[in-house]
This record gives structure tokens, sequence and C-alpha cells, in this order.
């Protein structure tokens, strides 16, 4: 057994090999299999075969590209991307077979592709299938006129967009009322969990749920003119459950002195959530206990104001703060967006990284007679996306998606017959997409390899042929990421996830000074959620990075489970910092300004010191204060992150 463990493989291999838990998207499933198969039925129908398959490309493409909750903006996540995938397939289309000309073209389209993909989720897919479609276009022969496959994949597009929004007019604005009642039902868990071990997870998925909850509602609102009834009243029961979320921690504390809330309070919670998505109105029914503490009354008092909130038929448009993360105005974002793009070093070193790879993949297969030569640059394309994790785990996870990938598809190519056969084929096939992306990146690249495999084969029409050159191309184009898109880039393999965790201590530490600054005494509450809010979604994007690392190999994903704790340590002070500001707001005396200034002090020189050294070092925190203080428990948390010490110190 000890030799078996010693010859097993590491953990940051094999993490991405295991099947993520989640529920299989049925509606996803079926819209994929109808707006994947028809297009080929039309065409085989048709006698244009090629036709469907380029009908069904542009399909594949939306099908991947849906992956938002409110319709409003799932139609711009399949919208956009299309148009983007049009010009890529005419550009492509037009240097086919240019030699040269075309190795230029592609690696052009490559740098735009990589600094436009740092922009946000919807830009990261427009520049995938800008790229992708390039590809295609440069590598496959495609039907007169020239515009012509442009159309064709495009109405691939149409056809996923018009199933996914054929249950708008029943459901519209139902799945923001989800998301704004699932973050109330997380909250309810919370509050159930408190005093527990099972808490830290807890108050993670309430960020999460928080996030998701505001992005759909303040994105609604950004593209709707005035102020729209349904979703006035959908903000404003969401800002009505950050007091009770700032009550949580100061719970928590309670509950690990004194026993769990009552479960009274979770479950008025889970009816209010209920409230919030059969939309209820009408005078709140609470049946609470008396509270007594400070933290109790923080309790009591948030779930009152929520149930007024939630209750309330018509909160008043002017009097709904939406300050917490509205869209500024258009002109400004694009503004914005473009200074970004043009002026930020990591966009250009990511624009770099991606043109030199694909460059170099097209210029390989232009030296050497690689049949079949756009799959290399198609794999580049995937394992260089940037925000599908670490190009490392990627490269590897592509090399082993893609071997189960081919398994099914040489079944296919070598027992199915060609023509109507493919179209229950393409039925079984597609519904796999959905169901498996939601599992991980190798199974998302298995489902997806037979299906492209097969379309590329109803075009150029050869058959079981394509499965060898397909591995053997996966692979190079594989090599090529590892190498020139990862080795050859320092910053690639020397994690950044220092600077983002020191940033993150310098904004808890400033965080502390606002809760006990004389202005948070005096009421400011709204720049304090603000900052609250600003501090868990950092931390919750950091934790996504960290997570990333674990799956790099040494010393990348060393450092980062080294570091792992005190992420946790600075969330942990996050929530001490709350609670005790909850508790100074109910009633409890407020502490010295020097003891929060002490405090200030010691998270500002931890994020120094993050910033100056990898090496995790053992601080001893001298932080005194009175026993019965209130940032008796953020001076404790203090400590234990300055104690936290690298394995291995120098």
């Amino acid at each position: 057994m000890g030799r078996l463990g010693q010859i097993s493989p590491p953990a940051w291999l094999t993490e991405g090999l295991r099947p993520q838990p989640a529920p299989v998207p049925w509606a996803a499933v079926v819209r994929a299999s109808v707006a994947l198969s028809a297009p080929l039925a039309v065409g085989m129908a048709a006698d244009r075969p090629v036709y469907g398959a380029l009908v069904s490309m542009g399909a594949l493409s939306g099908v991947i590209g849906d992956t938002a909750d409110a319709y409003r903006m799932r139609l711009l996540n399949i919208a956009v991307p299309q148009v983007f995938g049009a010009l890529g397939v005419t550009l492509g289309a037009l240097v086919f077979g240019h030699g040269w000309v075309a190795v230029g073209v592609v690696t052009l389209v490559a740098l735009v592709s990589g600094m436009i993909s740092s922009i946000g989720a919807i830009a990261s897919v427009s520049g995938l299938l800008l790229l992708l479609n390039t590809v295609v276009g440069a590598g496959l022969p495609m039907p007169d006129p020239w515009w012509l496959p442009a159309v064709l994949l495009g109405l691939g597009g149409v056809v996923v967009l018009a199933l996914t929004l054929l249950g708008w007019p029943l459901r519209r604005g139902a799945p923001e009322r989800a998301s704004v009642a699932a973050a109330y039902r997380t909250v309810a868990d919370l509050l159930e969990a408190a005093g527990t071990d099972a808490y830290e997870e807890r108050r993670r998925a309430v960020t999460q749920a928080l996030n998701q909850s505001y992005d759909l509602v303040l994105g609604r609102r950004a593209r709707e003119h005035g102020r729209a009834p349904v979703l006035i009243r959908l903000l404003a029961q969401l800002n009505a459950l950050i007091p009770l979320v700032e009550a949580a921690p100061a719970a928590n504390l309670k509950a690990r002195r004194t026993g769990p809330p009552p479960p009274a309070v979770p479950a008025a919670v889970r009816a209010l959530a209920d409230a919030v998505e059969q939309g209820r109105t009408g005078d709140p029914v609470l049946d609470l206990p008396a509270p007594e503490l400070p933290s109790e009354r923080a309790v009591d008092h948030a779930l009152r104001y929520a149930a007024t909130v939630v209750h309330k038929a018509e909160p008043n448009p002017y009097n709904v703060d939406d300050r917490l993360g509205r869209p500024a105005a258009l002109r400004v974002r694009v503004r914005r967006t473009a200074r970004g793009v043009l002026f930020s070093g990591d966009s250009w070193r990511y624009g770099l990284r991606l043109a030199l790879c694909i460059g170099l993949a097209q210029a390989l297969v232009s030296l050497i007679a690689v049949p079949r030569s756009y799959w290399v640059a198609l794999t580049v394309t995937f394992v260089m996306k940037p925000d599908f994790g670490s190009v490392f785990s990627r490269a590897v996870l592509r090399a082993f998606g893609t071997a189960l990938g081919l398994v099914t598809a040489a079944i296919v190519l070598a027992e199915v017959p060609r023509g109507w056969w493919d179209v229950p084929v393409m039925v079984v096939l597609a519904a796999l997409i959905p169901a498996f992306s939601a599992k991980g990146y190798a199974f998302q690249t298995a489902a997806i390899t037979p299906v492209i495999l097969l379309l590329s084969d109803l075009i150029n029409r050869q058959g079981f042929d394509l499965i060898l050159p397909r591995l053997y191309d996966s692979l190079i184009g594989c090599a090529i990421s590892l190498i020139a898109g990862y080795l050859l880039w320092p910053e690639s393999w020397h994690t950044r996830i220092g600077d983002r965790l020191a940033d993150a201590v310098a904004d808890a530490a400033a965080y502390v000074a606002l809760a006990f600054s004389p202005k948070g005494d005096t009421g400011d509450q709204a720049a304090r959620v603000r900052s609250r809010r600003k501090l868990y979604r950092d931390l919750s994007s950091v934790r996504a990075e960290f997570q990333r690392a674990l799956t790099e190999p040494p010393p990348t994903g060393a450092r980062a489970a080294a570091w792992w704790p005190l992420l946790v340590a600075v969330e942990r002070i996050v929530d001490a910092t709350t609670a005790a500001r909850v508790r100074v707001d109910h009633g409890a005396p407020p502490p010295d300004r020097a003891e929060a200034a002490a405090i200030e002090r010691e998270l500002r020189e931890l994020a120094s010191g993050l910033r100056e050294s990898e090496i995790l070092v053992e601080v001893r925190a001298e932080l005194t204060g009175p026993d019965d203080s209130v940032l008796r428990p953020v001076r404790e948390e203090v400590r234990a992150a300055r104690a936290i010490a690298t394995p291995n110190p120098p």
C-alpha cells in the first residue's frame, strides 16, 4: 500500500478529473439536442448536408455560450458572440489556402481575441468564437459565396436563441425572483449553521448567492428604461437581506457561547423566501422569541425589517438604494472598457501569449503537411481560454478529454452509416454537452470532441481516418500551449496569489477603520455596507484564484495550499469585524479608538509583508484590550492570522 501511495498521481493533477457534483440541466439538454440535430435533418432533406453541418456548428457555439440565468442576459450571451463568430468565419474563409497570409491574419485575430477576452463574460465568449471560427474558416473549405458560411453559422445561433426564449412570455422575471429567493434560503441555512463547523461554508454560499442575485437584477435594470416596478421590488427585497447577513456573524459568535438561535429564526427567513418567489404581499406574521442580547436584537430587527419589505406591495422607487453595484451609464462603461483593454498590461500579455501560440500552430501546419491542420490551432484556442482555469491543467485535461471523446467518435464513425443516421446520433451526442459541461473541463471536452468531429466529417467526408490525426493534432496543440503559453511566461507559473491576498488584507484593514471611525459611529451605514459587499466579492474572487492555483504543479500549487489558511483567516477577520459593528449598533459599548487603530495597523503590516515576500513568516501580534470589548474576537482572529507560518520557513 505504501508503494502504491508513492506512485499515485499528485492531487493537483487528478483534481480536474473528478466529476463535480451538479444536477443535470434537463432543459438545456433538450435544447442542445433539438438545436444541433434539427439543422442536420433539414440539411439532409434539402440535399445540403454541408449547410446543415454549418448551421449545427453555429448552434454548438450558442449552446456553449448559454450560461446565464436571466432571459435578457441569455439573449446577449448568445447573440453578441454570434456576431463575432460570423466575422471570424468570414475572415478565415477569405484567407483559406493563402499560406503565410493566413498565418498572419489568424495570429492577428488571436491577439485581438485575447485582449478583448479580458473585458468580461460576454466578451470572453465573443473572443473565443472570433478566433475559433477564424481557425475553422482558414482550415476547412467553405461553400461559396463568401458570405454564406457566416449566414449559416449565425442561423444556428438564431435557432438556439429561439429555443431559449420560448419561455420568456410565461417566465419573464422568474429567474430573478428565483435568484433572490435562493439568496434568502442561503441566509436561512447560514443562521441555522450558526455556532457549528458548517458556518464558514454556508457563509461563502451566501456570498455567491448575493453576487449572482445582484448581477442578475442590476444587470437587467441597466437595460430597462426608467424604473420597472418588478425590478424595483426585487432590488428592495435583496437590499433588505443585507442587515440580516450582517447580523449573522454576531449570531454565530453568540451561538458558539450559548447555543444556536431558535429554529423559528431560520424558518421565518425561509417563509420570506417563499413569499419572494411567489410574489405574495400582505401583513407579515412573525412568531419570534423576545431578544435579549445585542446579537439577538440585531437578528430580530433585521428579520422584521426584511419581512416588512418583502410583503410590501410597491416600494418607493426613489427610496431603493442600488448603489451596491448598479452599472454606470453605457458610454462610461464603453470608455472604461476601451481604456482598460488598450492600456492594461495583463490584456496585452494574454493577447501576446495567445497570438504566439496560435502563430506557432499555424506556422507549424504551414511548414509541415499536417492533414486537417486546423485542429492544432483549435486545441490551442480552447486550452488558452483565459477564464477556464490554469493553462497547465487545461492542457492535461484536454488531452484526457480528447482521448475519451475520440473513443466515442471512433465508434460512431466506424459503426454508424453516414446519412440520415447522423441525425439520431447527434440527438444523443448533443445532449451530453450540457450534461457533461457542469462536471468539469475534461468532461466537457469529451462531450464536444465527437460532435465537432461528426460535423467536420459532414463537411470534408474523411470518415474514420479523422480519428488518429485528431489525437496527434490535439497533443501537438497541448504541447504548444504548455511550452509557448506557459513555460515561456514566468508570471503564468509564478502565481500572483500573494498580491491578490495582500490587496484583500489591506481592504480588510480599511473596513476595520471605516466600521469604527467617527463617521461609522454616526451612521454612514451605506458606505460600510458597500465596503463589506465589495470585500466579500473580492475575497470570493481570490478564493477562486486560489482554487485554480491549487491545480498548478509545484511550486505554485504547493504555495497556494500553504497560503490557503491565511485566506480563511482574512474571511474570519471580516466576519468578526461585522459582528462587532452590529453589536455596537444594538447596544454594546463601543470599543476604544486605540484598540481599533492597533488592529488596523497589524493588518496593514501583514499586507505589506505579503507583498514583499513569498514566504509566510510567523509574527507575534501585540494586540491588547479589555476582555469584555466587542473587538476581542477581532483581536483573536488577527493574532491567528499573523501566527500563520510556512511549513518550512527559511
